[in-house]
């Protein structure tokens, strides 16, 4: 029986090392990817078409393969945070990356640790000291970023990057509390939900197409619901599931590091010296909200 335990946690261990690899690699290109696809759609409308195409044939998929419906709170639960994942934190970013650069938008979500921290409050689990530092110091971060060329020249691309990553801290947070689909659905389900409300938002501010978009902004598309959406959110949602917050949440000091690189390296992108100085501040906080939190059980 030990020896059967043993080879299971070894197996979770592997794949929970998977799904953050993915997560931080992958997800760091995704806002590259992002302004590249905004070239040729409107934000709400790709993001939309992102989610709902790859959430609905990842659905029909798993019920080919035998994988049972999910029940009405099912539903409920990974349409909330699908909202709030999906539609409140994916389309605040890519509202945002109309005006501000992908470095930058990777930069505000970096934030996600700690508000996550925050909320958990609400589930009686308030930070520890250490990490009460650490949010002091990542929000004095965030408040120097706003300093930076771009986003005082875009307040509404400011504004929709804390909106985003609120909402995505709040839904990564709640989703341990909820009735959820188990495995690969509750991606496909979330998907679905995120995809249909960010449509609707499309639908409600008045995108329009202008013409056929240019094969690489359709390319970009296609990566984002291949690479960002079917691999990586369903690596996220895995390890929201298996992984302690603060782990499953680690990305977020990763992830600027590899967009802020890509955008210089592929898309010229320039950062001022306030934005590097906020990112360095922003993400000694967040390890220090990683590295002060409480042992949580899964």
């Amino acid at each position: 029986m030990n020896k059967v335990s043993n080879l299971k946690d070894k197996d979770t261990r592997v794949k929970v090392l998977i799904a953050l690899l993915s997560v931080y690699f992958i997800w760091g290109s995704t806002y590259l990817a992002i302004r590249i696809a905004l070239e040729g759609f409107p934000p709400f409308m790709m993001a939309g078409l992102r989610f709902l195409v790859t959430g609905g044939g990842l659905y029909l998929f798993l019920r080919i393969r035998g994988t049972t419906v999910p029940g009405y709170t099912q539903w409920i639960g990974a349409s909330l945070v699908g909202g709030f994942l999906l539609l409140g934190g994916n389309g605040g970013v890519v509202f945002a990356e109309q005006w501000v650069a992908s470095g930058l938008a990777a930069l505000g979500v970096a934030t996600v640790p700690l508000w996550t921290v925050l909320f958990s409050g609400i589930w009686k689990r308030w930070p520890t000291r250490f990490e009460w530092a650490g949010l002091l110091l990542g929000f004095a971060g965030i408040i120097l970023l706003n300093f930076e060329g771009d986003l005082r020249a875009s307040p509404a691309g400011a504004i929709a990057l804390i909106i985003a990553a609120i909402c995505w801290a709040f839904g990564s947070a709640w989703s341990r509390h909820l009735s959820l689909p188990s495995g690969l659905m509750a991606s496909a389900v979330e998907m679905i939900a995120g995809g249909v409300l960010l449509l609707a938002a499309s639908f409600l501010t008045g995108e329009k197409m202008n013409g056929f978009p240019a094969w690489h902004s359709v390319g970009a598309l296609f990566y984002l619901m291949i690479f960002g959406s079917l691999i990586g959110f369903s690596a996220y949602t895995y390890l929201l599931s298996k992984a302690r917050p603060a782990l499953a949440t680690s990305y977020a000091y990763v992830n600027p590091v590899i967009a802020v690189g890509l955008g210089v390296i592929l898309a010229g992108e320039r950062i001022a010296t306030v934005g590097i100085t906020a990112m360095l501040i922003i993400i000694a906080g967040v390890v220090m909200v990683m590295f002060g939190q409480k042992k949580f059980k899964t």
